[in-house]
């Protein structure tokens, strides 16, 4: 089991009164990212592509920053992209895969998923006069209707673009099935993994996807997006680049120069987390860590839901099962904003709204309430963290 105290010892933000349940919107940082993003500062990194140190530091930042995230996804360093963060990644891909659809082409889109994985798509098809349909949830359980998906896809199917965890309500989502789907019928498969990647071990060859995206910056790393695309995919869609950038190789994809010290902060993370497991490698470790993450965090969200106060409900999955620990709360007689204003008077960091997630607050009906209130867990969250939530929640006041 995990030394959770001990870990807690390595993040800096965690020896202060507050309580983090806001890492669904960004985790806070171990020492060792702060020191790599440090580090690489101090030791005078240059640009790439040049005959002299400081850019040959470069260089090997940013080969173990490949090697790291093609650990951390399950794929090869040639197929990582790295951009300033998920949503211009998403842009960036959705203007290249659109410049092949025609008239008469249509992608689907997950009602559930936040904005970052909608509004690229809708722009693409737009521009060129495709067709946009949403796959609905289930308005208990936030659990996509995969049964409706299946019978959706046919031959005009060009895209499907799914989250693989929701934002707002941690619902899991079988994205495996429906990258089947997909790919019966020669469609690609594009996933959000952003909300997924600090709770569950990632594995793209599993998934059987095209593309996958993250962000560092939600599984205690620098703020920095982070892409997997298939390898042939990488070399023959047309890149938006400058002349002078890479026309083989994921520099194709990156444009401008990049960030080198959130490079060496991103390796760092992905060391953490692989620190946690076991292994003859970092990717055995990383399958070894998750494991112990889940364990923790699942105990820490069955402690929560036992111990709700009247008055307080959870939307979404009502228990354990197809979730991760995120929680979104509506709270009886209370808006959501109070309630994180509330929260955060007594020390408890938490967000409020629709976090982006436009599509699922609006089909439920929160978006013009002022959405709902967000809590979550991650692995250096405490069982006393769990109980001064439902504290605080048992004390709000109308």
């Amino acid at each position: 089991m995990l030394d959770v105290e001990a870990l807690r010892a390595e993040f800096p933000a965690l020896a202060g009164p507050q309580i983090y349940l806001d890492g669904p919107a960004g985790t806070q940082v171990p020492n060792r990212v702060i020191r790599a993003v440090s580090e690489a500062l101090a030791s005078s990194m240059s640009n790439v592509g040049g005959q002299f140190g400081s850019s040959r530091r470069s260089e090997a930042t940013v080969d173990r920053a490949r090697a790291a995230a093609a650990d951390f996804v399950g794929g090869e360093p040639t197929e990582v992209i790295f951009g300033p963060n998920m949503t211009s990644l998403t842009f960036a891909v959705s203007r290249a895969l659109s410049e092949g659809w025609k008239e008469g082409d249509r992608i689907i889109l997950s009602a559930l998923d936040h904005d970052a994985n909608v509004t690229p798509w809708v722009r693409a098809a737009a521009s060129k006069g495709v067709r946009v349909d949403f796959v609905d949830f289930d308005r208990k359980t936030t659990a996509i209707d995969l049964d409706q998906l299946e019978a959706m896809i046919d031959a005009r199917t060009r895209l499907v673009a799914v989250t693989a965890c929701s934002n707002a309500f941690g619902t899991l989502v079988d994205v495996p099935r429906l990258a089947r789907a997909a790919r019966s019928v020669g469609a690609l498969t594009f996933v959000d993994a952003v909300h997924l990647a600090p709770h569950r071990r990632i594995d793209v060859q599993a998934i059987g996807c095209d593309f996958l995206v993250c962000s560092s910056y939600k599984f205690f790393g620098p703020h920095l997006g982070v892409m997997w695309m298939r390898g042939d995919l990488l070399e023959q869609l047309p890149a938006f680049k400058v002349r002078p950038a890479p026309d083989r190789g994921p520099g194709r994809w990156e444009t401008g120069t990049g960030p080198f010290e959130l490079l060496a902060g991103f390796t760092a993370a992905v060391d953490y987390l692989a620190s946690l497991g076991w292994g003859a490698d970092r990717r055995g470790a990383l399958d070894a860590a998750f494991s112990e993450i889940g364990a923790h965090e699942m105990a820490l969200a069955d402690r929560f839901l036992t111990g709700l106060p009247s008055g307080v409900s959870v939307v979404g999955q009502p228990g354990l099962e197809g979730r991760v620990p995120t929680f979104a709360l509506e709270v009886d007689s209370l808006p959501a904003s109070e309630v994180a204003r509330q929260l955060g008077h007594v020390g408890i960091a938490t967000w409020s709204g629709h976090y982006y997630a436009v599509e699922p607050m609006s089909r439920l009906g929160f978006l013009d309430r002022g959405g709902l209130t967000r809590i979550g867990f991650v692995h250096v969250s405490t069982p006393g963290e769990v109980d001064a939530v439902l504290s605080a929640l048992a004390s709000l006041e109308s």
